[in-house]
């Protein structure tokens, strides 16, 4: 008699990717075998050699295991009737060097054998019922047959038995993890101990940082005025650290007026002169029947020559201070005011002035110079709840707390780590959301942290 029940080849290559480097795997099957026969139930086999297999026989009444150690064929006797026409449900677990054989949810044998072979070669078959074509043909029923990859496999068929101890595969990578943190341990303090020899010698070292601006070195600590932002700088370890400049308050007689000097950073006061009623500060200028220019307090005459202009009469201005007309539209920032680098020249009518950026506030008043404000110091921001205000030169960020995710730019909301699988939970064990964050429990039946679950 020759039949041929076998897996696919696909089927069998997944089993040989599941079995490799496993020490843990439970064989389960429900069957109904006729009195005083005997039979295969299931076979993992290649050639001549049997990787795994599990026979019943009648005539002697015992269960028998068959597998490989170290390349040689082994064989465990169970001795047990299941030949006797009746339902048994059977479990066989392997966990590294101890079996344990369940029948009808009851433990019937528990022994220490070899490790049996678990890297399967290329070619192997998956028979069930068969040894092969022809031998060690099953005369019955077989149903329900699973192979799993887990500790004490055999609760998926009785889920009502306790779990014992852990298992020996359990035992045995708890000693090969403890071993692998002693090899770690040992590298990480010889690391240390170098690290701690080098840094000993650095400590007798002195390792100065200088700092390079503008094509200039300054050494560390050596200070310098940036003149052309208004700031006072200093080299710290390699970085440079800048402040604006305070200027102190101007007290200013009656006679004079605070004006900017070029070259100069703060105002200062400067006589002040005053024609037809019009007060003009230092510098600035007035076209009488002759150009006058205000200078110690006194308006100067002078000679100004004027440029042609390339338009028609009804579009010449006169422009504030000055003495020369020019065309309508032009570009008073062209000429200045020097603003500084937080503020933008606005061209007018008749004048240029100098206006902060967005986020900055005037130093000294005519807004040539300009810091940045701090929208979170000042609760001058709209960052709503679970939020974190984060000042930033000229505005302002809103990060979200922990555990949250950004809604807009000003809000956010609570983030479902376990509804959008962004958690670190173990396939085993359930997700709960917790308010800025999630936590991981093992199910029922599986140990461990949540992370990893057995």
């Amino acid at each position: 008699i020759e039949r041929e029940i076998h897996a696919a080849p696909h089927v069998s290559e997944k089993l040989i990717q599941l079995f490799r480097n496993k020490s843990e795997f439970t064989f389960l099957a429900t069957v109904q075998q006729k009195p005083s026969t005997s039979g295969v139930i299931l076979s993992i086999r290649e050639l001549e050699h049997s990787y795994f297999e599990l026979e019943s026989s009648g005539l002697r009444d015992e269960i028998r295991y068959h597998y490989i150690h170290n390349g040689k064929p082994r064989t465990e006797a169970l001795p047990y009737r299941m030949a006797d026409g009746r339902w048994h449900k059977v479990a066989l677990s392997v966990s590294a060097s101890h079996l344990l054989l369940h029948v009808d949810c009851n433990r019937i044998y528990e022994r220490v054998i070899d490790p049996p072979d678990t890297n399967l070669p290329p070619g192997i078959n998956l028979w069930l019922g068969q040894r092969n074509q022809k031998h060690g043909l099953f005369k019955g029923i077989i149903q329900d047959g699973k192979i799993i990859f887990m500790p004490n496999g055999y609760l998926t068929q009785c889920p009502n038995l306790n779990r014992t101890c852990p298992t020996c595969s359990d035992f045995l990578s708890l000693v090969q993890g403890i071993m692998d943190l002693q090899e770690l341990l040992a590298k990480m303090t010889a690391k240390l101990n170098y690290a701690e020899t080098r840094l000993s010698q650095l400590e007798n070292c002195h390792c100065e940082k200088t700092c390079q601006v503008s094509g200039l070195l300054y050494r560390d600590q050596d200070s310098w005025v940036d003149g052309d932002h208004c700031r006072n700088c200093t080299c710290k370890s390699g970085a440079v650290e800048c402040r604006r400049m305070s200027c102190p308050p101007l007290n200013c007689s009656p006679d004079s007026l605070p004006v900017h000097i070029a070259g100069q950073c703060c105002k200062v006061c400067r006589p002040k002169c005053i024609y037809g009623g019009k007060v003009l500060a230092e510098g600035q200028r007035i076209l009488t029947k002759s150009c006058r220019e205000c200078r110690g307090g006194v308006l100067v005459k002078i000679t100004e020559m004027c440029p042609p202009l390339n338009c028609s009469e009804k579009d010449h201005i006169l422009p504030e201070n000055q003495c020369c007309r020019v065309c309508r539209g032009h570009n008073f920032c062209a000429e200045g005011p020097k603003c500084g680098e937080n503020s933008e020249c606005k061209n007018w009518n008749t004048k240029a002035t100098c206006e902060c950026k967005s986020g900055y506030i005037s130093v000294q008043g005519d807004s040539a110079y300009c810091e940045d404000i701090d929208e979170c110091a000042a609760k001058m921001h709209y960052c709503h709840a679970n939020t974190v205000c984060v000042n930033l030169p000229g505005l302002y960020r809103c990060d979200c707390v922990p555990g949250y995710i950004r809604v807009d730019d000003f809000s956010c909301t609570e983030h479902d780590e376990c509804g959008s699988g962004q958690h670190n939970c173990d396939e085993n064990a359930i997700c709960t959301n917790t308010v800025q964050g999630h936590s991981c429990t093992c199910k029922p039946g599986y140990v461990g942290n949540g992370t990893i679950c057995r």
